[in-house]
Formats: C-alpha cells, sequence, structure tokens
C-alpha cells in the first residue's frame, strides 16, 4: 500500500536501476507521463545481473546507479509492487522483491533524501543465478552510460 508519508514536496520517490530506467523496457509504460523529475543517482548496495533479462539488488556497500524518479501521482507505487512481485502482507522470502526506503545519493555523493527501493534478498539472488555487477550498472543493452 502507498506510504503517504513522502517528502515534504508531496512526490513519490522511488530509486530505480533496471528495467524502469528512462530507456528501458518498463520505463515508458510504468513510469513515462507521471514522472516529474528523473536525477541520475547512486545508492549503496551491490548489482547483480539475472538470466531472465533483469538486475536485481541487494543490501551492500558499493554503490549502485541508476536515477531517482519522482512522482506526483501516489499511485504509481502500486503499479510498481505488481510489476515487482512484491505483496506487503507476504514475508519476505515469499515476494520477488521487497520494498524499503533507503538514502539516494547525486553522483558527487550528496545526498539526495530517502525514497522506496525494490531489493531482492541475496538467497533469492543465488537462486536465480545472479552474476556480481561490479561497476553497479546495469543496461539491457550492456552499455554503460552515466
Amino acid at each position: 500500500m502507498t506510504d503517504l508519508n513522502e517528502k515534504s514536496s508531496g512526490l513519490l520517490r522511488v530509486f530505480v536501476y533496471g528495467t524502469l530506467k528512462p530507456g528501458e523496457v518498463n520505463y515508458k509504460r510504468y513510469c513515462d507521463r507521471k514522472v516529474v523529475n528523473a536525477t541520475k543517482a547512486f545508492a549503496l548496495g551491490k548489482l547483480f545481473e539475472l538470466p531472465q533479462g533483469y538486475p536485481a539488488m541487494t543490501l551492500g556497500d558499493s554503490r549502485v546507479y541508476g536515477y531517482l524518479l519522482e512522482f506526483s501521482v501516489l499511485e504509481v507505487l502500486d503499479e510498481l509492487d505488481e510489476l515487482e512481485d512484491y505483496y506487503p502482507a507476504k514475508p519476505a522470502s515469499e515476494n520477488l522483491y521487497n520494498r524499503q526506503k533507503i538514502e539516494v545519493y547525486d553522483l558527487q555523493g550528496r545526498s539526495l533524501g530517502w525514497a522506496w527501493v525494490y531489493l531482492m534478498t541475496p538467497e533469492m539472488v543465488d537462486k536465480l543465478g545472479g552474476v556480481l555487477q561490479a561497476n553497479g550498472w546495469w543496461s539491457s543493452i550492456n552499455n554503460y552510460e552515466l
């Protein structure tokens, strides 16, 4: 369910690092025309490429690069939950991803505040055959463009 306690701007803030980034396959369907601001950013974690064609992020201390997306429509979070196979009432181990808030930084390392992110458990990453992406960037066309 949507948490209405967002930053004082009233905007829903989501850090994306995979198929929801601008230019990727799910951006147009879920984000285009709903995003009021997209800022290149990073969060701390570990990034994995999955053989299924999308990435996973776990908690960690490496930079994971993506975008901080800000939405004026709070209901978009419910759509993203469905896309990411996240159900708040289920135990974390039964979800594909789990949504939580993390601190996000601009590319110079300054805090941009807190945002939602979809994280996968390390156990799920292992089960799905995830491969660590040491450079912290995922793209469906496998290029690095920050």
